[in-house]
């Protein structure tokens, strides 16, 4: 990960070796611009440092972790989280997910300072409130079909910012693909002349001559589709992780490895905060999940640290508080708040394979937040596993659906058969492609 060439913000060398992009404000500063340092590393493969220190607010913890997600980045180690209920200092210790992910340190740096609160008028635990409604865009594109495509637009979005919210894709008998694109753009600039052409030119200059783009306003948009049929979805949201029947050997191994998670409460080493100590296997989006979790079951983060270890397992420290301020002690409490962490920490995503009529549809679903974001990059991944096994999309389609009592985003993909890797009749090439795609969201393939 060179650091020759890193865009956006200030700062000369660190120590170390390292560049930092900002200054430093000390605890308690009211200097907005300072509110966050990056310390990029000065060789690929070592860590780069990410310092937030800024007023405080709810959820604030779970929104960075999201964040640094959706730029492909990984929290290696450390995620040290300090707060007095008035103040946030937290430090991340990151890299890039793969060598193919272009992070752009300086647009990072915008997105997390514009997620830092104003330091006037700092309440101890807010409400959540629902934020206010994006501008969304369709992107229309037009090309020779060919392997890989979907994957291969995703990447270049990806890299541009641009938030997938929903595709429809289709094939034409002669070969012809049209690809449209709902999205919405994270650095807010779609709307000019200058953000759109530079867009179009990307995709053009990357996947060649013949793709033509359009960009538009897409008025009156909403999220959805048509729900799933009731058996496909009771399985796909009931689907649980000692369900090894219909999986692959590896896969079911994963599995197991996954249940021997440990989630512990503490309240005799703390007067005022309850510790809830985890360790369990390491995965992609692992301190996400944690934080999403606690942040949808209204639990303040007072204090956090988040290692690993050399077998693959993760171990973190929890300081946590319920919003009315006091100690988790309730046995009940601590039960419901148990198994919910271990639901959605351990098993955040579900994959399945279904028959759509005389075609196969692959299904890829995961909870949505109580402030209605959905889990970055899981199209990306999706793509790119299908991509990886050599299998064209013919279709596919985002959309949400409410069932146990959440809402959920859906991910559908109707799969196009053929010699190399028939589907119809084949358990087996079924059962390898969750397991590639579920490995994927995971992050054991990149």
């Amino acid at each position: 990960m060179p650091v020759a060439g890193v865009g956006g913000g200030g700062g000369g060398r660190g120590g170390g070796g390292r560049m930092v992009l900002g200054g430093c404000g000390g605890a308690g500063a009211a200097v907005v611009e300072d509110a966050v340092v990056m310390e990029l590393a000065a060789a690929e493969g070592e860590d780069s440092v990410v310092t937030v220190n800024c007023p405080d607010q709810a959820g604030l913890g779970c929104d960075l972790c999201r964040t640094i997600l959706e730029f492909g980045l990984r929290i290696t180690r450390g995620a040290d989280v300090s707060t007095d209920g008035q103040w946030c200092y937290v430090i991340f210790w990151v890299v890039p997910r793969s060598p193919s992910i272009n992070v752009r340190w300086g647009s990072l740096k915008n997105r997390l300072m514009s997620m830092c609160p104003s330091s006037y008028a700092i309440p101890f635990y807010p409400e959540i409130t629902q934020p206010a409604p994006p501008q969304f865009y369709l992107l229309k594109l037009f090309s020779t079909d060919r392997k890989g495509l979907l994957h291969d637009v995703t990447h270049i979005l990806s890299e541009l910012e641009l938030i997938i919210h929903r595709v429809k894709v289709s094939t034409t008998p002669d070969g012809r693909v049209v690809n449209l694109f709902f999205i919405t753009d994270g650095m807010e600039l779609l709307h000019t002349k200058e953000r759109q052409e530079e867009t179009c030119s990307m995709l053009i200059a990357t996947l060649g001559p013949s793709l033509s783009c359009e960009i538009l306003l897409a008025e009156g948009f909403q999220q959805g589709f048509s729900s799933l049929p009731p058996t496909i979805s009771e399985e796909l949201f009931r689907l649980e992780l000692d369900d090894c029947e219909s999986s692959s050997r590896s896969l079911c191994a994963e599995m197991k490895k996954m249940q021997k998670a440990s989630i512990n409460f503490d309240n005799a080493l703390s007067p005022a905060h309850t510790l809830l100590q985890i360790i369990c296997v390491d995965q992609k989006g692992l301190l996400y999940d944690m934080l999403r979790t606690l942040k949808d079951c209204s639990i303040k983060v007072t204090y956090g640290r988040f290692w690993s270890n050399k077998k693959g397992f993760r171990e973190v420290d929890l300081f946590i508080k319920q919003a009315d301020g006091k100690k988790v002690i309730d046995p009940e409490k601590q039960e419901v708040l148990r198994s919910r962490m271990r639901s959605e920490m351990l098993h955040p995503l579900r994959v399945m394979i279904v028959n759509r009529g005389p075609d196969t549809e692959l299904l890829v679903a995961n909870p949505v937040e109580l402030s209605g974001k959905g889990r970055p990059r899981v199209f990306y991944d999706a793509t790119l596993a299908l991509k990886a096994l050599g299998i064209c999309i013919f279709s596919a389609e985002i959309g949400r659906q409410t069932a146990s009592e959440r809402q959920w985003e859906v991910y559908r993909f109707l799969l196009d058969d053929s010699k190399e890797f028939p589907l119809a009749n084949s358990l087996t090439n079924r059962n390898n492609i969750v397991d590639r795609v579920r490995k994927t969201l995971m992050g054991c393939y990149n």
